[in-house]
Formats: C-alpha cells, structure tokens, sequence
C-alpha cells in the first residue's frame, strides 16, 4: 500500500522488476497489503503507476524443513571454511540452511546475496549478523529478492537492517569483490573431476536458470580473503554428482577456473591452484565411497597420456 508520502514498495522482488518498471510505457500494480515493505530500490512512488488493481492475498510461504543428517554434515563443512567478518552469498535450500544453521559461533557476519531465507533471522537475532567489517552496505543486509515464511516477511516488513536492491547492483562483480572475505555458497547438479559445474541442466534438458551464481563465484574470487564454495551431496538417487564427464548436452555454468572449493558430506576439495590430476584426487575424495573406485579408473584413463602427472 502507498505510505503518507506517496512511495509504494516492491516487497519481497525488487531483482529485475524494477527494470521492467523502468523500461515499460505502461505499469499497472497489484496493491496487496499482505506485501512487506521493504526498503533500498524497493521504493515506487505512485506518480510512476498508471494503473492500480487493489487485491490483497497472502504470499506463498515457502519451507524446506529440518536439514538431513547429510546436509548437516555439509553445513558443517562450509561453516568450517567461513571466517569471522566474512560477508555471505548463500541461495536457498536444505544445504544453505544448514550451512546458516552452523554459524552460531561465528561474530560480525555480513550480507551480501542474491536472495535470502528464514535461515538468517537466528543469526541476526543473536548478534552474528552484523554487516561490521562490510565496505559496502555496512550494516546492511543486502538482497534482490527473498523467499521464505510469514516469519520472514514479519522480519523484512519496515525494517532498516534490510536493503532490497536493484539485481544489476547487487550481482554485480565489482560490487560483490569490494567487501571483504566474500564467501559465496552455491550448488550443483553435477561436477565433473576437472572442476567444472553444472547448475541449470540434467544433460540437454533445462532445470533452472543460471541465476547468480557466476557472478557471486567470480566476485568471491577476486574479494580479498574472499572463498567461492560450491556445495552439494555427492549422490541423487544412488548416483554421483561427481562425475568423469558432465552428461552429453550438460552446460558449464562456472568454469574449472574459478571453482576453489567443493563440498559435500565426505569433505572439503581444495581445487586452487591445481592442475587436473590432482583436481581429479581432491574431488574423488569427497565423493560417495561406493563411486570412487570406478571414478578412480575413469581419471587414470583420461590423463595417463600425460607424462608429466601420475594417478
């Protein structure tokens, strides 16, 4: 609804809404009061609406429940990997709640995301979340959109701490790489030994959308102290995620270059500085024991050619 001075707000989806509100010749707008205010770019002034459809419902509320045994375990893991005053990327999801669940240790965390969840709200209530040592933004948790519970656009509604920004801002590479000790979380569908992700396909078929990933990877990349993570259960349904070869129509949504880090329940893969052999070792390390073995040969198959590495 317009507050006093006229500013509507575009709640919980800022991302590329705004840009459509900037480029269209005509806006009409739901005004649903079930929408929290959020502040940042989220504010419309009523002079830019040319037409108003009044119709309140409540936002879908969204719920991952209570992390597996295996996600804790990968929770645990990432957490291990993020240092006092980093500033987080992190999606949504039973992983990145889990991760969010295990920094109850951790001091003067900040935000800078993509989208965020319910999974912050405990960290911020207990003083963890603090946006200190952020150089942008201090203070403030940065987003583009949110998706969650009431619980969540309770916490969201009115409330200062919160900066919903416009998405070309906030993934943004020469943005996310000013504040320091960016850690940016991501997933996978599949990872093959050398490194590189898949994130929006099974094969020649489309699962998602790229998202931010490559932007929050390359910008945790170039942040000083800064470590891109890419997370994710080494197995679906009894096969591995980690891979010789991505399937046949797979894309590369981030490349071998820029993935520093691989986690799932078995561990932490080191991939920096690597070369593609001992790539290969770190990531079979953390993959499923019932699938090492084979990945194992596949590796030694695809570098004995290589006179210079050994398996």
């Amino acid at each position: 609804m317009p507050d006093k001075s006229g500013f509507c707000s575009l709640g919980t989806s800022v991302d590329a809404t705004l840009a459509a509100i900037d480029s269209a010749d005509v806006v009409i707008a739901q005004i649903n009061k079930f929408v929290p205010r959020t502040l940042g770019d989220s504010q419309i002034h009523t002079n830019r609406i040319d037409y108003f459809v009044p119709f309140d419902e409540p936002l879908q509320e969204v719920s991952w429940g209570e992390p597996s045994d295996e996600h804790k375990r990968i929770g645990s893991h990432v957490a291990s990997l993020v240092e006092d005053g980093a500033t987080l990327q992190m999606g949504i999801g039973s992983i990145p709640n889990a991760v969010l669940a295990a920094l109850g240790n951790h001091k003067n965390l900040g935000i800078h995301t993509e989208m965020f969840s319910d999974g912050i709200i405990p960290l911020v209530e207990k003083g963890i979340i603090t946006g200190k040592y952020k150089k942008l933004n201090q203070g403030k948790i940065v987003s583009t959109f949110l998706c969650g519970s009431q619980k969540l656009y309770d916490f969201v509604d009115d409330n200062p701490l919160v900066s919903m920004m416009r998405v070309d801002y906030v993934n943004d590479t020469s943005i996310i790489r000013q504040n320091p000790k960016v850690t940016a979380i991501n997933s996978a569908i599949e990872i093959d030994i050398t490194g590189q992700v898949c994130a929006d396909s099974i094969g020649y078929n489309m699962y998602s959308g790229v998202g931010g990933q490559m932007d929050f990877i390359r910008g945790a990349a170039l942040s000083e102290g800064g470590k891109p993570i890419i997370a994710l259960s080494a197995t679906s349904k009894g096969l591995t995620k980690i891979v010789s070869h991505l399937k046949e129509g797979a894309g590369v949504v981030t490349t071998r270059a820029n993935v520093h880090y691989v986690v799932t329940e078995f561990g932490i893969a080191n991939l920096f500085g690597k070369n593609l052999v001992e790539r290969a070792k770190e990531l079979i390390k953390v993959a499923h024991p019932d699938h090492q073995e084979a990945l194992a040969k596949s590796a030694y198959e695809r570098f004995k050619h290589h006179n210079y590495l050994s398996f």
